[in-house]
């Protein structure tokens, strides 16, 4: 008698052409998952190799998401692991930014997960299991200058993960975030370009003195997904920063322990 193979473990990957979101979904493709991958920009390169589904559109379109729900339930049948990653950063003094664009930060950054979170989510309470893994911030822990619209919306998102863990955890559907500090990729280098900060005014503020990469949150990524790994951990916010919130140390005072 032969037994019937496994159903592929299915991950969607929102933000997948570039930076965190192509490390997690490269990693997760890696271990065996399919991967379903979500952007504006084409994901050709990403994960080839992969059984993949590439999905290109707006996520803060509801009908878009809806669409992506059932290519995923029509092509694999499940789903088991949500990567809400996708994120636009806005950086300007609170009392010049105008209300189009704190909108447009929170329909990208919190309204957009929701509707994943929500579309996503049912299929994994249908089947009984499923780990939401939302990429948040240390700007959802902390206040940071000049980014009103970005720091409310990382905020909302560990608000929305601890209530997502809260209503779904007793149906084996987990929900936790990881919060990453300064993180070298294309965002951050567009920020630098258009604002006041550098390489090493980063550096010189993580006690690891160095930025994390895309792989350092990809690999936190994976254990909150793998339900091995992390079974019971729901609702909690993951700090991946290199002991940047953990440091209440004054400049002078953290560069004399270098």
């Amino acid at each position: 008698m032969h037994s019937q193979p496994e159903s592929p473990r299915v991950a969607i990957i929102t933000g997948a052409a570039q930076g965190i979101g192509r490390s997690t979904a490269e990693l997760l493709a890696e271990v065996g998952f399919s991967v379903a991958l979500l952007d504006r920009q084409s994901c050709a390169s990403v994960a080839p190799a992969a059984d993949r589904e590439e999905l290109l559109g707006d996520i803060t379109d509801e009908a878009f998401v809806t669409h992506c729900v059932n290519v995923v339930r029509q092509r694999w049948g499940r789903a088991d692991v949500l990567v809400n990653n996708a994120g636009i950063s806005f950086i300007a003094p609170a009392q010049a930014v105008e209300a189009d664009a704190f909108r447009r930060v929170l329909e990208v950054n919190l309204v957009a997960p929701f509707l994943l979170a929500k579309g996503f989510g049912s299929l994994m309470l249908q089947q009984g299991q499923g780990s939401i893994v939302n990429i948040a911030s240390i700007a959802g822990l902390t206040g940071i200058a000049d980014r009103s619209a970005y720091n409310a919306s990382k905020h909302g998102l560990i608000g929305l993960t601890r209530t997502l863990a809260a209503e779904w955890g007793s149906r084996n559907v987990r929900a936790n975030a990881v919060c990453p500090g300064w993180v070298k990729t294309e965002m951050d280098h567009l920020d630098q370009a258009n604002s006041a900060y550098t390489d090493d005014d980063i550096i010189g503020r993580v006690p690891m003195a160095r930025f994390a990469t895309p792989d350092d949150i990809a690999r936190a990524v994976l254990f909150l997904a793998d339900p091995a790994q992390s079974g019971f951990i729901n609702g909690h916010t993951l700090a991946v920063d290199g002991g940047w919130t953990a440091d209440g140390s004054w400049q002078s005072l953290r560069l004399a322990h270098r």
